[in-house]
């Protein structure tokens, strides 16, 4: 499921491998991750581990969570973020950290030179079959990018644009499913919005996602 590397000072003082579904964080001892720090709540923290999602959420701490910078309630946690609580900082890492790939800025060319993102070809009805290399792709239907594909080859892929609005596409043995990451408005798959939970994917359905519309294809 990942680990945890916790650190004051750029000085690592801790590593905390995730085992269970529910992990706590705090200041009182019977927490599985305990930091005695007056800025750290007594339950400050839980972390949730949902096969190969881990979420983190904020139990009304007196000070806050933070990651990456930004305060959060609950959030899913990708590769190599940054926990703040206090001044602490607490470095998620995934355990295929080399099957993640970075966001993806959904804006006129950014899929132009982007790893993974290929052409979608000439036009016409084929350009909805994705390419044989990858079991899944995810097509743009509309905006500067409209017609571009990206090849869903990671374990996670997280689309969307960093500050208003970021989804994350997950393979999983059974196959794909689409959770919220950031933002106050939520997407939506087929008009319907994503709740707290994973959603599944099927060919063809259509993802609204920060004003882009993309269409999930798979063979």
């Amino acid at each position: 499921m990942g680990k945890l590397v916790v650190s004051l000072d750029n000085v690592v003082i801790k590593e905390f491998q995730i085992t269970k579904e529910r992990t706590t964080l705090g200041r009182r001892p019977y927490n599985d991750i305990v930091i005695d720090n007056l800025a750290v709540s007594g339950e400050h923290a839980v972390l949730t581990a949902a096969q190969s999602d881990v979420y983190i959420e904020d139990l009304n701490s007196t000070n806050g969570t933070y990651i990456n910078g930004k305060a959060v309630k609950k959030q899913l946690l990708s590769n190599n973020d940054v926990v703040e609580v206090g001044k602490y900082r607490i470095k998620f890492l995934a355990e295929e950290a080399e099957d993640y790939e970075k966001t993806m800025i959904l804006r006129p060319g950014a899929f132009g030179r982007a790893p993974g993102a290929v052409p979608a070809g000439a036009g016409g009805p084929a350009a909805a079959t994705p390419p044989a290399a990858g079991p899944a792709s995810i097509k743009v239907l509309n905006g500067g990018a409209a017609g571009r594909e990206v090849l869903l080859t990671k374990v996670v892929t997280t689309v969307g644009k960093p500050g208003v609005q970021v989804a994350s596409v997950t393979k999983r043995p059974g196959g794909y499913v689409l959770s919220h990451v950031e933002g106050s408005r939520r997407p939506n798959v087929n008009g319907q919005p994503v709740g707290e939970e994973a959603i599944s994917l099927k060919h063809g359905d259509i993802i609204d996602l920060a004003g882009t519309q993309m269409q999930f294809v798979q063979n």
